[in-house]
């Protein structure tokens, strides 16, 4: 019988390939065994992204996240965030698939969490974003070339609601306030939105807590423990 592949040394290579591969790692030395998943630079959906840009891939994500559900080792899952958006469609899909898994989940704000990346902020059972990090609130917009019709507008804001909707849902800030902030017009150049540091996002209830990766990390143990 070949145990190579449980040896050390191949435990290590594995782990480093998933790493490299899908930005991925199963933690397994500390008192439970927790899945961390990185969203980082562009959401990437149907369409592939420039060549040279960081992305996110929905293909890697989707069989990660059902893993982490049907896997009986797998006790909880952390999500760390620094991601500029993307697709919107993609980012919310993956929201929901985060939001629907039934084992304890973190999900936590390092650099950024802007545009799509906000559903993905708040779509675990607790949210954490460090002091430094930022959240861009904005609406939706369109890089390609669109039809100039009524009926495109109108798919916009039910896109609009829909996001904003899964916002209020899963986090503590109404609905109203957030189309305030991403109405607003006094801070951004050239753009409507609003940028919120770590301490301001908890202060809107848009994240739970100010914390970082030990904090999250806490919070789950502490959620598997309680059964």
């Amino acid at each position: 019988m070949d145990t190579a592949k449980d040896t050390p040394a191949e435990q290590h290579r594995m782990e480093k390939e998933d790493i490299e591969d899908l930005g991925t790692v199963t933690l397994t030395r500390g008192g439970h065994v927790i899945h961390c998943l990185t969203v980082i630079g562009q959401i990437e959906g149907h369409t592939e992204a420039p060549q040279g840009q960081k992305t996110t891939k929905y293909e890697h994500v989707i069989p990660q996240l059902v893993a982490v559900q049907e896997d009986p080792r797998i006790e909880g899952l952390l999500v760390l965030l620094n991601t500029v958006g993307g697709d919107v469609e993609t980012g919310l899909a993956l929201a929901e698939l985060i939001a629907s898994i039934s084992k304890p989940s973190a999900t936590l704000v390092l650099g950024g969490g802007h545009s799509i990346g906000i559903p993905l902020a708040v779509s675990a059972r607790h949210s954490f974003i460090v002091p430094t990090a930022t959240m861009t609130v904005h609406p939706v917009r369109h890089s390609g070339l669109i039809l100039g019709v009524p009926q495109t507008m109108h798919c916009f804001e039910q896109m609009q609601q829909r996001i904003t909707g899964f916002v209020a849902a899963h986090s503590g800030m109404p609905e109203k306030r957030y189309t305030q902030l991403m109405l607003h017009t006094g801070e951004l150049v050239m753009d409507m939105g609003t940028v919120l540091d770590g301490r301001r996002a908890v202060k809107e209830k848009l994240i739970d807590e100010l914390g970082g990766l030990s904090d999250a990390l806490a919070w789950l143990y502490r959620e598997i423990e309680r059964g």
